[in-house]
């Protein structure tokens, strides 16, 4: 039985430091680049998603340290999608993490080019990474680009900007939230496995298991937006339904909503059954995904 409070403290501790030693130093030329940088990727933040990262590679056999780099680069990736997703041009985002969103902070101009500088940057550290066998070298920097790009998160926050104001329908909602957030969610999920080594087996059950759970975890993000407080989540509550976001909420209601992240969460814990006892902190992060409060 994993002991999920300690094991995240630990993982994010490790994180940390790993981001912290990679990432320029805040006054190295340019300085406000830099600055707004670190401010954005060391605010915070639960670390799921390299969490995950770490322990499907530990699930698969493979060495924590093999996934250290690949899980701070997806935190990176991460880092910069928040960044642009609340300047003024997306969802004009003002809080984030509890602290003034980085555009506030350091301006839009530079806020932009701390986003594309993080960008480029998780593609730089994915480069040093090396999967094992029978995984070929470049297998994680293409993984990690499929997920980013006009097939992932780009395109599902393009047709989530689209959607706003008009009616919510359950195509628009079910493809925004498989492209801008559980694409990243997956691919964490499988670059862990990569980097540990998977067979074929294992990284077809990680591959289900992260869909699912991607999916999960936004459909309980939204049901955190319509029924929790700004003070909890670190950002404004409330704002998918000021701005009219086509959600999960809107479409089908809470109730529905809930039940179908339970149902997500059971799905991605049932296809962990190749893994056996390997699995264990997958599954009590999928749990905690879904029973969070911010």
């Amino acid at each position: 039985m994993v002991e999920l409070a300690a094991y995240m403290t630990a993982q994010r501790a490790r994180i940390d430091q790993t981001l912290d030693r990679f990432l320029p130093p805040a006054q190295a030329r340019p300085a406000v680049l830099h600055e707004a940088m670190r401010y954005s990727v060391l605010a915070g933040g639960k670390r799921l998603r390299a969490i995950l990262c770490v322990a499907a590679c530990e699930a698969v056999g493979g060495s924590v340290e093999a996934a250290y780099l690949p899980a701070a680069a997806i935190e990176l990736l991460h880092a910069y999608t928040l960044i642009h997703d609340d300047l003024p041009a997306m969802d004009n985002g003002t809080l984030r993490r509890g602290k003034p969103t980085c555009h506030i902070v350091y301006g839009e101009a530079n806020a932009i080019l701390a986003g594309d500088a993080l960008l480029t940057m998780a593609f730089e550290w994915m480069a040093r990474c090396t999967p094992r066998p029978p995984w070929p070298p470049g297998q994680l920097i293409q993984e990690l680009a499929e997920a980013a790009g006009s097939q992932g998160v780009i395109g599902g926050q393009v047709e989530d900007l689209a959607a706003e104001g008009r009616p919510a329908t359950a195509d628009a909602v079910e493809y925004i939230h498989l492209h801008k957030t559980a694409a990243l969610i997956r691919a964490a999920v499988r670059i862990g496995a990569m980097a540990g080594g998977a067979k074929e087996t294992e990284f077809e059950a990680l591959t289900l298991y992260g869909g699912d759970l991607g999916l999960a975890f936004q459909i309980a993000d939204d049901i955190l937006d319509a029924t929790s407080t700004t003070e909890a989540l670190g950002k404004t509550a409330g704002g998918d339904s000021i701005q009219e976001k086509v959600t999960w909420v809107a479409v089908f209601g809470l109730d529905a909503a809930r039940q179908k992240a339970r149902a997500l969460v059971d799905s991605a814990i049932a296809a962990l059954a190749p893994l056996r006892r390997k699995a264990g902190a997958l599954e009590a992060l999928a749990r905690f995904m879904v029973d969070r409060v911010s």
